[in-house]
């Protein structure tokens, strides 16, 4: 079985050539290497790019850190920092470039977790005036390479975030029709080495070693976090609030009613800025459609991976309408859009009436799941498990009806059915369809 990630493959050959640093991002294990490495290698060398001249250096690999050993050998490979992680000798692996490339030819530079090279981007930069380097780099810290590559490089940086598999990528996958893969797939989540483990026990397993091994350990260890429990409370409260309104008064407030433990709002909000800097969370802003402004808080909390999430409750708390929702706003992120958690101010009529006996009106906020955007193209997407009652559906479409503007509006529900649309213009999708067929995404209204 092959996932073949032919979307952010797609995104990786629009950017070859372009003169800028192709930076792929995504958490840890969700497959940026397997992307780089092997099928977008693949890919060079099907084009006929020799293989000398596409150079795979991994900075947490032992095998690849060992051939820096022979230059200055008086120096240290590996420096240790404070915080217990390394950073690699950037003057050895210069020279360990400088031996393998020249300045006639074409070169593709593959350099995989180049946070762990010390001042990367001082080496980064010195590569970009190399007009035969073509250079794409993986990272698994935000703050460490979108942020400070943004900043270091004006401009001269593309990034390529990969989330774990789609849905569709896992059917395709895995070879599974929809209903038998969606009970698996939002339990364990779309992690790709976890869709093939073959027992529910590994699966577990692995997704709670990762989770405490790979995630927690690696924020602990950046970052220099002393309230270490403190911190693993909190990725655990944040995984029983996904597609919750959050501010960091309520996360602070809740911190203490669960672990009867008092922490302040402004380490819980820290906390939260290390787990979406580790792509682990990432958090939905709140938009005003009328006002066409954002609302600085509360935000929505989502999961990059739902195994993930699913992973730090135990596995106890597999509420399909939440983790449909959460599958939503990554299907959107995957499909190329920004997705944002839309409001929109509206007056109703009630039946109070005022002293002339007049009704009074009453000033409400109603909500819509996702305000979705991609250059010119915009969704408003509403996310509902079911919709049995004609009440059910009013409900979900109330907040659709008082947009005025054109762009499609859409409610996702698992009802199985063919696409409707409403007399006002309101589509019904079903969940599968939404999910798998690109068709829906290819048109704008």
């Amino acid at each position: 079985m092959k996932f073949n990630r032919n979307v952010y493959l797609e995104r990786i050959k629009a950017r070859e050539k372009n003169s800028l640093i192709k930076i792929i991002t995504g958490c840890r294990r969700a497959g940026k290497s397997y992307l780089l490495n092997e099928l977008f290698y693949d890919y060079l060398i099907k084009k006929g790019v020799p293989p000398s001249n596409i150079i795979k250096f991994a900075f947490d690999s032992d095998e690849d850190i060992d051939e820096l050993e022979q230059y200055y050998p008086d120096e240290e490979t590996k420096t240790v920092q404070k915080n217990n992680s390394y950073l690699i000798n950037a003057k050895k692996f210069r020279s360990f470039i400088k031996d393998r490339t020249n300045d006639t030819e074409d070169f593709y530079l593959l350099l995989d977790e180049v946070q762990l090279l010390e001042n990367f981007e001082g080496t980064l930069n010195s590569y970009l005036r190399h007009k035969n380097f073509d250079i794409y780099v993986t990272g698994s810290n935000s703050k460490f390479l979108s942020s400070d590559i943004v900043t270091e490089f004006k401009g001269r940086g593309t990034e390529i975030h990969v989330l774990p598999l789609a849905f569709s990528e896992y059917c395709e996958g895995l070879g599974l029709l929809p209903e038998e893969a969606w009970k698996s797939y939002i339990v364990y989540g779309g992690i790709p080495l976890v869709a093939l483990m073959k027992t529910e026990e590994e699966k577990v397993s692995y997704l709670k070693n990762l989770c405490e091994e790979t995630y927690l350990k690696d924020i602990i260890q950046h970052n220099g976090i002393r309230k270490q429990m403190e911190l693993s409370e909190t990725f655990d409260m944040l995984s029983s609030m996904i597609g919750t309104p959050v501010n960091s008064l309520k996360l602070s407030n809740t911190f203490k009613s669960i672990t009867k433990k008092s922490i302040t709002d402004s380490t819980i909000t820290t906390f939260v800025e290390y787990l979406e800097n580790a792509f682990v969370i990432s958090r939905a802003r709140k938009y005003n459609i009328k006002g066409k402004k954002y609302i600085a808080s509360p935000v929505k909390i989502y999961f990059e991976d739902i195994g993930v999430r699913n992973a730090r409750l135990n596995f106890r708390q597999i509420e399909e309408t939440h983790i449909m929702e959460n599958i939503i706003y990554n299907e959107l992120r995957f499909r190329g859009f920004s997705a944002d958690v839309g409001e929109i101010s509206v007056s109703e009529k009630t039946e109070r009436l005022d002293a002339n006996g007049k009704n009074i009106y009453s000033q409400k906020a109603l909500e819509v799941d996702f305000i979705a955007t991609l250059g010119s193209q915009k969704l408003y997407i509403q996310s509902a498990l079911s919709m049995d009652s004609e009440e059910k559906a009013a409900q979900e479409k109330k907040s659709l009806y008082y947009i005025d503007d054109s762009f499609k509006k859409i409610v996702v529900t698992k009802n199985g059915l063919n696409q409707m649309q409403d007399e006002k213009g309101v589509v019904t999708i079903d969940l599968f369809d939404f999910l798998l067929q690109d068709r829906l995404w290819k048109t704008e209204n």
